[in-house]
């Protein structure tokens, strides 16, 4: 809809299906009357409900406010009007109007009446005044009447639309209509696409019917130019033209122009519009050389025409629907695209396939073949297609089969396109000014309306267009940026770096993701000026260094942690580490310690993680070195005390009684009957059997891990999985046992006592002597002078 209006307020409700809608002309309401019978009044500033009327249980189609008396009126598929004073809701009247369903209803601005037409063809005016009498019947129409309204500047006057197609115009008072107006038929001349054309030089002629005009870019001067504004160009009258132009086209070299248009064709000098040269032709298509054109003189035969003289004139094999121009002769029929050489009309390549447009390349090696549907990319291989002239070999009854390469399909829809080097440059059917270069789709910009390609002026940097208004506008392209992607598709490296100083640095960024795209990313790396997308480039070739120095100025914590991946990929695990200390990923310093077995690095990430409040790592850590203490210590300092407990239970059965009361004391505040249910292993032994064998087991794990074994032990060891300390602790038998001391009431103590001879002998004795000696060892007979021992042991 070219329409574009703003929406003052929403109003969403749901009901049933609306049938029409009135506004009140000095209230904020809104009438709605609905399928369902009903008829609602919404107030659309505050987006509420303020009346409803129960009409009848038919559709309620027309529904109308009567302000001046404080009325609303409708008309319902029961043939029946009501009227209601939408201040009390009473229903003041209630009459048949129609013998079919009312459609419409109009309020007369100031005389008592009403309009109302009908499925029965009819149109009836009803006069309140006059007790609702009928004054008058329009007829006419010979299909439902669906909608009448008043003339504004004559209110004795009104139209009415009719299903019968047509239009009339009634006078009150009078029973047959002023006039009819049936509907009409619309046919389109000519083309959407304005006759319009440019040459290299930036003059634009264009047909304003039959007159031609034209503009010269250069008369601008020095004017500031703005994307997507329309140019004030000067514009000169050239002439009229004899024929009706519905196309403008000029010649490669811009000297001539071609305006075509009722079967017939005229070439013009493009400087003074003098006639070189006329004729019939259904279409006409100006080849590269600037001298030599083709028409397509009918649907069978195909002229060529250079100098102005007829060259060749042949008939292609399956007809010819259409012609097109450029480096070859293109000739589209029923049974797909021919290319034909424009010397000697030789075939050099059908395709199975139904162009719309075809756009060459200024060099004849690129061409873009636009379909319906989407656009073509292909290769034009000239030295192919001529060492299969010379040698007939590879040539097919559709011409030469190694004659084109296709480079990509792009699922796009071209309206209109030019080249620049490598680049085509189109606008697409959703209004996109793109430009595709080595598989990559550029956005240029999006348009507001439907405009039309002309040219590119290289020393402007900019691209110009017009729409059908005749209105020009232009978007900068900087041409070193499409050089630079021209002699990288060709893999031009040197020209590419002579190119690219020339290139504005907020420009680099596009190039280097360019070059990405086409896989060369260390090139991109070099050229790139966001830090964003060269740290990403140096992940993606392994540059540590440089990658390094872009964390380093970003400090982002997501920098370090992929930076530290690339690290650990490598093996470099120093700088993994440093990565990883950076990002505060205990986490991943925590894998890197235990994969490297760096026992020192366990030990000093669990200091820190406690001490930055990663208790789950720090935890394991302890876990891992075998601090259980730390563990159970940790745990009751961050409040965990129930798995503090049963970290006690499983690893430090001494520690156990002490928990326990902290858990109760912690639970009591929030459940004291459930506090009171815990049990303390040393006050109710029965519970927890094997406590004393435990207490044992724990100092026995206590003596036998005090220092850790070389590594080369490792396979000598047995698995934890797969050991019973239980067992193995069977005949260890302590001075002075955890488990006694516990059920004593008295702490722990964190020394183990071992008799001196016992520390003397002990590498010497067995397992049995060492049972012998402890079972007839007295403590009285213990010398103690060079042995700190626990004075209530002593005095024990």
């Amino acid at each position: 809809m070219p329409l574009r209006l703003d929406i003052k307020r929403k109003l969403t409700a749901r009901s049933d299906r609306v049938k029409s809608v009135d506004l009140h002309p000095t209230e904020p309401w809104m009438l709605a009357s609905l399928y369902n019978g009903s008829v609602c009044v919404w107030n659309h500033e505050t987006q509420t409900l303020v009346k409803t009327f129960e009409v009848c249980d038919l559709p309620v189609r027309a529904a109308k406010f009567v302000a001046r008396k404080n009325w609303v009126v409708t008309g319902a598929d029961d043939m029946q009007i009501r009227v209601f004073n939408y201040n009390t809701l009473e229903r003041v009247h209630m009459f048949e109007a129609h013998s079919d369903y009312i459609r419409c209803i109009a309020v007369h601005p100031t005389q008592p009446f009403i309009l109302t037409s009908s499925d029965d063809m009819l149109i009836k005016l009803w006069d309140w005044d006059k007790k609702w009498s009928c004054s008058q019947v329009f007829e006419g129409h010979t299909h439902y009447v669906m909608q009448i309204v008043i003339n504004p500047k004559d209110n004795n006057q009104f139209a009415s639309a009719s299903l019968d197609r047509t239009i009339k115009v009634w006078q009150l008072g009078s029973s047959s209509p002023n006039f009819t107006l049936e509907g009409l038929s619309f046919f389109q001349l000519g083309r959407e696409e304005p006759a319009m054309s440019m040459d290299a030089n930036g003059k634009i002629i264009w047909a304003k019917h039959s007159e031609i005009q034209q503009a010269n870019l250069k008369a601008m001067g020095d004017a500031e130019i703005k994307d997507g504004e329309r140019l004030p160009l000067a514009v000169k009258d050239m002439g009229s033209c004899e024929i009706y132009p519905q196309t403008i086209q000029h010649n490669p070299n811009g000297r001539f122009v071609v305006v075509c248009g009722d079967g017939e064709y005229i070439i013009y000098t493009a400087m003074a519009l003098r006639n070189k040269s006329f004729g019939s032709a259904q279409e006409f298509a100006w080849a590269h050389d600037s001298s030599e054109y083709a028409i397509r003189e009918s649907n069978s035969v195909v002229k060529i025409f250079k100098n102005f003289k007829e060259k060749k004139s042949f008939k292609p094999d399956f007809g010819a629907e259409s012609i097109y121009g450029g480096f070859l002769l293109g000739v589209r029929s029923v049974n797909g695209l021919a290319f034909y050489d424009w010397d000697n009309t030789e075939l050099i390549r059908r395709i199975e396939i139904q162009p719309k447009h075809i756009f060459w390349s200024d060099s004849g090696e690129l061409v873009c073949i636009a379909t319906e549907e989407s656009f073509f990319i292909l290769k034009y291989l000239s030295e192919k297609v001529l060492a299969a002239q010379e040698t007939h070999e590879g040539v097919t009854e559709d011409g030469i089969e190694d004659a084109f390469e296709v480079l990509g399909e792009i699922q796009e829809i071209v309206k209109t396109g030019l080249w620049v080097g490598d680049c085509f440059i189109y606008t697409s059917s959703v209004n996109r000014l793109n430009y595709y270069v080595g598989g990559e789709i550029v956005t240029i910009a999006h348009l507001d309306r439907t405009m039309y390609l002309l040219g590119y002026i290289p020393k402007d940097n900019r691209l110009y267009l017009g729409d059908k208004e005749l209105n020009i506008v232009s978007y900068s392209l900087l041409v070193s940026v499409l050089e630079y992607q021209t002699a990288v598709m060709r893999r031009d490296f040197s020209m590419a770096d002579k190119v690219l100083p020339t290139i504005p640095k907020e420009q680099r960024t596009r190039v280097a993701h360019f070059l990405e795209k086409q896989g060369f990313k260390q090139q991109a790396l070099t050229v790139s000026t966001d830090p964003e997308h060269r740290f990403e480039l140096a992940l993606q070739l392994g540059e540590l260094e440089t990658a390094y120095l872009l964390a380093v100025e970003a400090e982002s914590e997501q920098k370090w942690k992929q930076l530290a991946e690339l690290a650990i990929s490598k093996c470099q695990f120093a700088l993994a580490q440093e990565c990883l200390h950076h990002a505060q990923d205990y986490g991943g310093l925590l894998l890197l310690a235990t994969a490297s077995g760096n026992a020192s690095m366990v030990n000093k990430l669990a200091e820190g993680a406690e001490r930055d409040g990663k208790n789950n790592v720090a935890f394991m850590s302890y876990f891992l070195q075998g601090k259980l203490d730390a563990c159970l210590e940790l745990l009751i300092r961050t409040g965990r005390l129930p798995e503090a407990a049963f970290l006690a239970r499983t690893y430090l059965p001494s520690q156990v009684s002490r928990v326990v009361k902290l858990w109760r004391e912690s639970l009591s505040k929030v459940n004291q009957k459930a506090a009171e249910s815990l049990a303390d292993p040393t006050e109710y032994e029965n519970l927890f059997p094997g406590l004393k064998e435990a207490f044992v087991a724990e100092e026995w794990v206590k003596e036998t891990h005090a220092s850790l074994w070389p590594a080369k032990q490792y396979p000598l060891v047995t698995p934890n999985e797969e050991r019973n300390v239980m067992e193995e602790a069977k005949g260890f038998q302590p001075s002075r046992s955890t488990a006694q001391q516990e059920l004593d009431g008295k702490p722990a103590s964190p020394n183990l006592v071992i008799t001196a001879s016992h520390s003397a002998n002990k590498e010497e004795k067995s397992l049995l002597e060492l049972e012998v000696d402890l079972d007839n060892l007295e403590l009285d007979d213990i010398d103690t002078t060079d042995i700190n021992l626990d004075e209530e042991i002593l005095d024990d």
